[in-house]
């Protein structure tokens, strides 16, 4: 269901899995998430979580209708379900007779402190499983938790409040799925902190949107990791080869490896021109989420590949819909051009040797009409002016010192292809950025095609150029400038084709080094009041995008730089 009261479509499978039936306890939030928007990450706890579970996760043992009196059962990963009560599950392990069986559950922290020394959750999950085998005809009466860090069987009674508890819960979650709402987030928890979606949650964010916490930095606590851990990998040497060996992403020129990258470390992987992938290293990609982008040599990005589409069908029916609402497409596409004139003026105040009033007067102006627009063939016009106003000045923020041969000009944007040096920095540095926010999109679960403010082209990742407006200047053109001004750069860095101008081989290698550190700079967030990277704050924004078009808070906030 959105805001405007329609249902979404979902329709609940006739199963729950019992681990959902954990989370919802946990955080109905969280399951809503997992279960409904088919979302998930992963975080330490979690990769730890299923190192330590990997023996219980083979399977091993008979479990059968017809059991021996004298045969004792141990069976492990056993996949058993009940309609009846709606549950599945992969327990971990069945023990015990003829008699009577007992299923345990494998956890990987400590014993908690508790006067049941279980939590809740482990209690219900558990419970979970004995329902589905009494279902199927097995006397069970109670069970185990086994807390693998402290090496301790916690036994579990089901008795009648466990068992009701148990129901409710799944009850719950069902009803929570046919209304098709998300829960809101919890408020102040602590256990925001250890969960592993916490940055697609965005719980303190989301509360201060939608009202629920006064917009203070001291009240909102970053939950999300400052920095990514993975990182990109870029393989631009003609004729490379990328290959996968063990957990190690290998790139061989013939029959030399000349770099390598641990694969639980890559964030995505970006070819240039004629790069190979081995089946292998792209089955690997698929499986573990890792998409693969695609550029020509001179760094024209033309698309992406990856394994199957983000399951947040959820979420692409909401941006259909306000893809064909013109007032909502105008007042998204307004709030990113207004912050795109801001961002412009704000760089041009840090950077400029002499910036004139008049041109910081005229970008207050057009923000401010950009802000206002009626319609969108006057916000096009209105970012047309504006553009024009920021890179008539551009060339105020380059130094070009006194004594040297060769000197940065910049006379005005052009493209398509660029016709100097510092037209072919902007046009590398934007598909760059365009390719990471399309990364992110997909992985967020958004169609990067289809846009609000950019119109729908064959080919063309509108939204994501949507969502680019707004860091085109603090990034892209801030990387420029950075390069330029510390002379990473210079003539003998570029080639000219006829009338156009590319970046040499090495050239592009210095400035995607570049790119990347600003990408890992951390700034303070101007809304949420902590210390982030950019390259965090592109899927928070790509998340609040999202909890905008899905009712959940008001208006998307756009990103201004301080």
């Amino acid at each position: 269901m959105n805001e405007t009261g329609e249902t979404t479509g979902f329709k609940p499978p006739d199963l729950v899995p019992a681990r959902m039936v954990n989370e919802y306890v946990y955080c109905p939030r969280l399951a809503y998430i997992e279960w409904v928007q088919a979302d998930f990450a992963e975080n330490y706890d979690v990769a730890e979580g299923r190192f330590r579970h990997r023996r219980v996760d083979e399977e091993k043992g008979a479990l059968t209708d017809e059991i021996s009196e004298d045969k004792a059962i141990h069976a492990r990963s056993v996949i058993m379900s009940s309609p009846a009560e709606k549950l599945i599950a992969r327990i971990d392990l069945v023990e015990g007779d003829a008699s009577e069986v007992s299923p345990v559950d494998y956890k990987r922290g400590s014993v908690p402190d508790t006067p049941e020394r279980t939590w809740d959750t482990d209690r219900v999950q558990l419970c979970a499983q004995a329902l589905i085998l009494r279902d199927n005809g097995y006397r069970c009466n109670r069970g185990a938790v086994y807390y693998v860090e402290s090496k301790t069987k916690v036994p579990v009674e089901f008795d009648d409040r466990l068992i009701a508890e148990t129901r409710d819960a799944v009850a719950g979650i069902f009803a929570m799925g046919e209304k098709g709402v998300i829960p809101p987030p919890l408020e102040d928890s602590p256990k925001c902190f250890r969960c592993s979606l916490a940055g697609i949650c965005l719980p303190d964010e989301t509360n201060m949107l939608a009202g629920g916490i006064k917009p203070d930095a001291d009240a909102l606590r970053r939950i999300l990791p400052a920095r990514d851990d993975a990182l990109p990998l870029y393989v631009q040497r003609q004729g490379a080869r990328v290959g996968k060996r063990g957990e190690v992403f290998e790139i061989h020129v013939k029959n030399e490896k000349v770099g390598e990258a641990r694969i639980f470390e890559t964030s995505h992987v970006a070819i240039f021109g004629n790069v190979q992938v081995s089946t292998q290293a792209l089955q690997e990609m698929c499986v573990r989420g890792i998409p693969l982008s695609l550029f020509t040599t001179a760094g024209w990005y033309y698309g992406s590949a990856g394994g199957l589409i983000h399951k947040n069908v959820e979420l692409r029916i909401a941006q259909y819909k306000a893809a064909e609402n013109q007032n909502k497409r105008l007042a998204l596409a307004r709030e990113m051009i207004a912050a795109k004139i801001d961002n412009c003026r704000t760089l041009l105040m840090r950077n400029h040797r002499d910036l004139q009033p008049a041109v910081a007067a005229e970008l207050r102006r057009c923000s401010k009409a950009a802000g206002n627009a009626k319609e969108m063939s006057s916000l096009l016009g209105i970012e047309g002016m504006a553009a024009r106003s920021y890179f008539s000045s551009f060339d105020g923020m380059l130094k070009n010192n006194e004594g040297e041969s060769w000197h940065f000009n910049f006379n005005g944007r052009n493209r398509r292809p660029p016709l100097d040096p510092v037209n072919a920095l902007l046009s590398y540095a934007y598909a760059l950025l365009v390719k990471d926010i399309t990364v992110t999109l997909f992985a967020v679960g958004f169609d990067p095609y289809l846009g609000f403010y950019h119109s729908i082209r064959y080919g063309r990742p509108s939204l994501a150029l949507d969502l680019m407006e707004e860091f085109r200047p603090i990034v892209a053109d801030s990387v420029v400038i950075w390069v330029i001004n510390n002379r990473v750069l210079g003539g003998r860095d570029f080639v000219r084709r006829g009338k156009a101008v590319a970046l040499k081989d090495a050239a592009r290698k210095k400035f995607i080094s570049a790119y990347e550190r600003r990408l890992d700079a951390l700034i303070t967030h101007p809304v949420f009041g902590y210390r982030i990277s950019y390259r965090r704050v592109l899927e928070v924004q790509a998340r609040l995008l999202g909890r905008y078009l899905t009712g959940e808070i008001a208006e998307y906030p756009s990103f201004r730089t301080r």
